[in-house]
């Protein structure tokens, strides 16, 4: 069984059938899918994105594992009237189909972490970063804690969502948003500077025994480290002062450490075309 672990689509839903036309021909139907969040937004077709996953799933559901990421966080807000579409938003298309609501549940009964084995090593999938002391155990409570709460009644979520900023859930926001941390480990959206390094950095220096697979974060491009994949190769972003892709990682199923290096098990689907107009939005 080959896994396929699926960087941000955003949208993307031409390049997501390449990759997975090319994974049918390759696997026939023995193949898993994972992908690290942010189906959703700056993209053109949003909605085809999610029928495409939800078919597979539909067919195969253990085969399918699905991490929400900030895009989709900022969907549900959406729908329960917590925000106005902005501007740099795309996902006008979900919020305007007469089954909103039956894909808002689907939404809602996603993880925020995943776990599982490749070969002899432990992994989780997240959308963003995992907090630099967690364990995988740690990680696992944390992520249930709050998967909980999104799955709850819709007047408790629509509080839980709509707090402020600064009162809302720190899990929730390190698991979707977080890009670096400062020296107490405080998680910021922000790229690092003088005051920040990058979360991945302050998480490897703890030597922990399981690996990530994380998005998020496009400006990065593909980070192919020890214990460590992001796939986040900006397909969305395309024609920004640069090329942007689909990446597929898909480890050595015979592997017994395939987060180790030299690895080169890499698919990449290149953008169709520019999509996304506002150069000065963060992703």
């Amino acid at each position: 069984m080959q896994t396929l672990f699926v960087g941000d689509v955003q949208g993307c839903a031409e390049e997501l059938a390449e990759l997975l036309a090319r994974a049918r021909k390759r696997f026939g139907r023995d193949f898993e899918l994972w992908m690290v969040g942010d189906l959703v937004n700056r993209g053109p077709d949003n909605l085809s994105v999610l029928r495409q996953v939800r078919e597979i799933e539909a067919h195969r559901p253990d085969r399918v594992h699905v991490v929400l990421g900030n895009h989709e966080i900022s969907l549900l807000r959406c729908w329960l009237g917590l925000r106005e579409p902005s501007e740099y938003d795309s996902f006008q298309d979900v919020l305007d189909a007469p089954d909103v609501d039956d894909w808002m549940t689907w939404l809602r009964s996603r993880l925020i972490s995943r776990s599982g084995q490749l070969g002899k090593q432990s992994f989780a999938m997240v959308h963003a970063a995992v907090h630099p002391d967690w364990s995988i155990d740690d990680l696992e409570r944390e992520a249930r804690r709050v998967e909980k709460k999104l799955r709850g009644p819709l007047d408790a979520l629509q509080r839980y969502l709509g707090a402020a900023p600064a009162s809302r859930d720190d899990v929730l926001g390190r698991l979707t948003r977080c890009r670096s941390v400062d020296r107490a480990d405080g998680w910021s959206s922000e790229e690092p500077d003088g005051g920040r390094s990058a979360w991945h950095t302050a998480w490897a220096k703890r030597k922990h025994d399981y690996g990530v697979v994380y998005g998020h974060w496009s400006l990065q491009g593909l980070h192919v480290a020890p214990g460590l994949r992001g796939l986040d190769t900006g397909c969305v972003h395309h024609g920004r002062g640069r090329d942007g892709f689909l990446t597929a990682w898909l480890p050595d199923p015979k592997a017994k450490r395939p987060f180790d290096l030299p690895d080169d098990r890499f698919w990449q689907i290149p953008a169709r075309r520019a999509y996304y107009a506002h150069r000065d939005a963060r992703s």
